[in-house]
């Protein structure tokens, strides 16, 4: 058995192109009184965009970004300095 670590490689979507969907999603579940952290980390875990309110045409515009791309950019934000 070889241990091998396997590369994973991801691309498409653009940083700021996924930070500012995010913003705008984020600021649509607010402004309709949801815990836009909650209903961001469940659409993530699920893939189910009911999580997502359509105010603002917020379903939409997340549904437009790879997952792996909006994981990516998160765990890079959360971790540069």
């Amino acid at each position: 058995m070889i241990d091998k670590t396997q590369v994973f490689s991801i691309g498409g979507n653009s940083d700021d192109d996924v930070k500012m969907a995010l913003a705008t999603v984020y600021q649509a579940l607010k402004e309709k009184g949801y815990n836009p952290i909650n209903q961001i980390v469940g659409y993530i875990l699920s893939e189910d965009p009911t999580y997502i309110t359509t105010h603002h045409n917020a379903r939409n515009i997340i549904r437009r970004i790879d997952r792996d791309d909006l994981l990516e950019i998160l765990v890079k934000s959360f971790l540069e300095v």
